[in-house]
């Protein structure tokens, strides 16, 4: 049975990386409406969840540029195509339908965590190393209180203020989350982490010691060991295990874990394709996969001689939108045209104004 379609389009891109993003544009350029899909809740991929700041010095042209600016620039090119792009979403599915193309109807159907459903006609796989997902609280099974008591993302106010709230980990994302709740009205902020020393940068470890120091956020240290239910089943502390081998209780009405974030291959695994250490086969002249209709670029995939670059992926992408637009136009040339002389290209980026007459353009963001 076909869930009902939120969104219809010609293809849909799971992965805002880099590559995932020119992806988007290289489409458009063809004139295939599509959507991108990613499970983090910005554009970037690993260059923005990873190495933000870190510079980049093999970008063709560009002699240093740090992963933000480069996912800036991508989204800045991208913009007048008007891609939607669906953030903090996972693809938890997808459905091939039993009669591709019958009745216009989409060969294939993606789902998506936060309950959306795209039909369409073309799937490219850009996942890179794969879903960059939180990390989950090692050694303890927090299942049961997931989503009510314990929030991997990010939470609206209306969960933590006037809360006792256990905010873990030893990473940026830990601190700027523990102050951003002092800041902003929880009744009590704990950092829990196995040291007092954080992995962050100099300007945010000051203003990270400074509330401690005025008392507006706690630091525990030590490492959770077992979590402590009350009889009505709710979450109401975790026993932590302390670098003088002690243990305590640690109170709590909401923990907030922020341990970093962890590639994960995830459903993709389960769908059948072709697979080589995790990594999609895939032939270099259409980059595309054993199942028709199915693509993909990037760091996901495999074939012989494969580089792990981003200009590989570009190339890769490129490569991959004129082999999608000629799987949805069967029997149609694909032309190779230049974005210095094409007016029809030059159109589409906003160069010059578009044509009165439309008629003939495929471009839209799809329903």
């Amino acid at each position: 049975m076909v869930a009902a379609v939120s969104h219809r389009t010609d293809a849909v891109v799971i992965g805002a990386g880099p590559v995932g993003l020119y992806q988007a544009f290289q489409l458009g350029l063809q004139e295939v409406r599509c959507h991108v899909i990613d499970a983090l809740p910005h554009a970037g991929g690993q260059c923005a969840a990873l190495y933000p700041a870190k510079p980049i010095y093999d970008l063709p042209g560009i002699v240093a540029c740090d992963g933000q600016a480069l996912t800036r620039q991508l989204l800045r090119q991208l913009q007048p195509l008007q891609v939607p792009l669906h953030l903090g979403q996972v693809v938890t599915g997808l459905q091939r339908l039993s009669a591709p193309g019958a009745a216009d109807g989409p060969r294939f159907c993606l789902h998506t965590s936060g309950g959306l459903v795209f039909g369409c006609d073309a799937v490219i796989i850009a996942a890179g190393a794969g879903a960059f997902l939180p990390r989950k609280v090692p050694l303890l099974d927090l299942s049961p209180w997931e989503g009510r008591q314990v929030h991997y993302g990010e939470v609206t106010p209306d969960v933590w203020v006037g809360q006792s709230v256990v905010v873990m980990g030893g990473t940026a994302s830990a601190a700027e989350c523990a102050l951003q709740l002092a800041e902003q009205g929880a009744a009590r902020v704990t950092l829990l982490h196995r040291t007092d020393r954080f992995d962050i940068d100099a300007e945010l470890d000051e203003r990270l010691q400074s509330a401690i120091g005025a008392g507006w956020i706690r630091l525990a240290l030590g490492q959770p060991v077992a979590a402590i239910a009350a009889a009505d089943g709710r979450l109401e502390a975790l026993e932590i295990a302390t670098a003088d081998d002690q243990r305590r209780a640690l109170p709590l009405d909401v923990l907030l874990p922020r341990l970093g974030l962890s590639p994960q291959l995830g459903p993709i695994a389960d769908w059948g394709l072709a697979l080589q250490r995790k990594h999609l086969v895939v032939d270099t002249e259409r980059f595309a996969t054993a199942e028709p209709g199915i693509f993909a670029v990037g760091d996901i995939n495999t074939y012989p001689g494969k580089r792990k670059l981003l200009v590989c992926g570009f190339h890769e992408a490129t490569l991959a939108a004129f082999a999608v637009a000629q799987w949805l136009r069967p029997g149609q040339r694909i032309a190779l045209e230049y974005t210095t002389t094409s007016a029809r290209l030059q159109r589409l980026l906003g160069v010059v104004p578009q044509a009165t007459d439309q008629s003939s353009s495929r471009m839209g963001s799809g329903a």
